[in-house]
């Protein structure tokens, strides 16, 4: 049967083709040639206010690495290290593209040692460069902390313009100091509902604008008054 002109045509483009694939995978293999080696990094992540300076500094170590044997790992630990980051994960792209996707802490508080403000997430972790001066609506906290401060965080929220920082006592329960110096002694059991309480009391009675200087909650059967 006689070929047609465009199969021949298609036959030549074929055979070019494979030779310039051939080519460049053997190329590359050698560690010759742009795509041999990382020469772009794509940074994306699941927020759009995040500050991703440090991610970006963190994945440059990938820059100029073989393509086929960069290490992903020790890469993504790298940039899990960045304070603001939650998660990451980095592929690589057959254009010597690495994309990399990270989950970002929010931060939810903030803690002080007394002169500067570190942005908490809810885990504790301090995610961002600590700041001279307070958020006014955030919750505050000092020493050390649980495991996850977001529960607390919410609750306190209707008193934070009364709060100076909570602080967490022999590892197991709250005490707050309110901006007058008051003291509010929370049980070990079941804080959020003394701390409900409390604010009912501030509402009804304006409790934490008396001279009072601790109110004592840890019994929840009885509140003490000094």
């Amino acid at each position: 049967m006689k070929r047609s002109f465009l199969f021949w045509v298609y036959f030549i483009v074929a055979i070019i083709l494979g030779i310039y694939f051939t080519t460049r995978i053997v190329m590359i293999s050698m560690g010759h040639g742009n795509l041999a080696t990382i020469h772009n990094i794509s940074i994306t992540s699941d927020s759009s206010d995040g500050d991703l300076s440090g991610v970006q500094t963190a994945a440059a170590a990938g820059l100029g690495a073989p393509t086929g044997s960069l290490d992903l790992e020790i890469l993504n630990n790298r940039i899990r290290a960045v304070p603001i980051v939650r998660n990451a994960a980095t592929r690589r792209l057959p254009n010597g593209t690495l994309r990399v996707r990270v989950e970002l802490h929010r931060a939810v508080a903030q803690w002080t040692d007394g002169v500067a403000f570190y942005p908490l997430a809810a885990d504790g972790t301090t995610v961002e460069t600590p700041i001279a001066t307070r958020d006014s609506d955030a919750i505050v906290f000092r020493g050390t902390l649980p495991d996850d401060i977001s529960e607390i965080t919410a609750a306190a929220q209707p008193l934070a313009q009364k709060i100076d920082y909570l602080e967490w006592i022999e590892n197991r329960r709250w005490n707050i100091i309110t901006v007058d110096g008051m003291t509010v002694m929370l049980p070990e059991n079941n804080p959020l509902a003394s701390l409900r309480e409390l604010i009912s009391l501030n509402e009804n009675q304006n409790i934490l604008e008396r001279d009072i200087r601790v109110i004592d909650m840890r019994d929840s059967a009885r509140i003490l008054v000094k």
